[in-house]
């Protein structure tokens, strides 16, 4: 099952910095000069499109919301180490995110950014310990 993750933005170019700096590379074929599609696992991609562009699919209009109150998704992703987690942290803050909490509970290692237009994102790591 591929799941799309999708949500307007206010700059489309700024967004595709943004992520770009991430190290997420564009599926060329889905993306255009209003829509931007991020691969994140062979499943699993990010849709960033103008405002205009997101309202016009499926009647979202209601959802579209403005600059800096974007309607309200927190994206989390397991990574494959504690080390990951930080080097896309400190990937996101050299390119202009707000960096939030980080969260190191008994079963699970989890930090916390928001990107310049303040989409709220959770990629973590569960320790190997727990059996999870």
């Amino acid at each position: 099952m591929n799941l799309f993750v999708s949500f307007p933005v206010d700059d489309i170019e700024r967004a595709k910095a943004f992520y770009s700096a991430l190290g997420l590379t564009v599926n060329e074929a889905m993306s255009d000069h209003n829509t931007s599609c991020f691969v994140l696992d062979d499943d699993k991609f990010l849709m960033i499109s103008t405002r205009a562009a997101y309202a016009a699919v499926g009647g979202t209009e209601e959802l579209v919301g403005t600059s800096g109150t974007p309607s309200p998704i927190t994206l989390s992703w397991a990574m494959s180490s504690r080390e990951e987690v930080d080097a896309l942290l400190e990937r996101a803050e050299k390119a202009g995110g707000r960096i939030g909490d980080t969260d190191d509970y008994d079963f699970m290692y989890q930090r916390q950014f928001d990107d310049p237009e303040g989409y709220h994102y959770s990629p973590f790591w569960m320790k190997p310990e727990t059996g999870a």
